[in-house]
């Protein structure tokens, strides 16, 4: 029996996010949701935010574009214009945290997450930098994501769960995922595991440097 703990990354959507949100009432689970600033901008969209903000669910940032993981972009100006620009529009539905994760560009973990300017600017901004240990693919794989994340979960003490609420056909299985998992035993909580949170408030817990390209340390 494990700790799970829920995200979903890439909306919200208009379509698929309320949705999502429905089923989570249902269960009485409550999740993060790091939101892509250029989607969060429509105002139709933006009130997904703020009815999942509402129903205490939290939202973090997940850049502005979702287009190239910043460890990849050489460009000096760019951790404003995908973090900065993505948090002022965020604005009030933040949290103290204020929580980022960054594009890994399906899922994997390693030194093009980060640049060494986008470090320095989530911690002079005071971020706390979320990662992930568990990626069943719902994406990719609409139709068999539920058994891959529970035997992820099962092997975990503490799972966190990286879903997407932009993908419907995956999002239609969201109920028998919670229902099976809770069956299971697993309990769902919203904390993050520690050793997925290298850097919380601007203050470094962990190496950075698996996670930030050409970092000497």
């Amino acid at each position: 029996m494990a700790r799970v703990t829920l995200s979903f990354d890439n909306g919200p959507t208009a379509e698929t996010t309320p949705h999502v949100l429905d089923v989570l009432a249902h269960h009485g689970v409550r999740a993060s949701f790091f939101v892509i600033g250029e989607k969060l901008s429509d105002p139709v969209v933006r009130r997904q935010a703020e009815r999942a903000k509402a129903e205490g669910h939290r939202i973090g940032n997940h850049t502005w574009s979702h287009l190239t993981p910043l460890g990849e972009i050489a460009d000096a100006d760019a951790p404003e214009r995908e973090i900065g620009r993505t948090q002022a529009l965020i604005g009030d539905l933040a949290s103290a945290e204020r929580w980022f994760r960054p594009f890994g560009g399906g899922g994997k973990l390693g030194p093009h997450l980060l640049s060494p300017a986008a470090v320095r600017f989530l911690t002079e901004g005071a971020y706390s930098c979320v990662l992930w240990n568990a990626i069943p693919g719902d994406w990719k794989d609409p139709e068999g994501w539920v058994d891959t994340a529970l035997e992820q979960c099962a092997a975990l003490p503490h799972a966190l769960v990286v879903l997407h609420d932009h993908v419907p056909e995956a999002m239609r299985r969201l109920d028998r995922f919670l229902g099976r998992a809770l069956d299971a035993g697993h309990t769902f909580a919203q904390d993050f595991p520690d050793d997925c949170v290298p850097l919380f408030r601007g203050r470094v817990r962990a190496p950075m440097s698996p996670f930030v390209a050409d970092a000497e340390a």
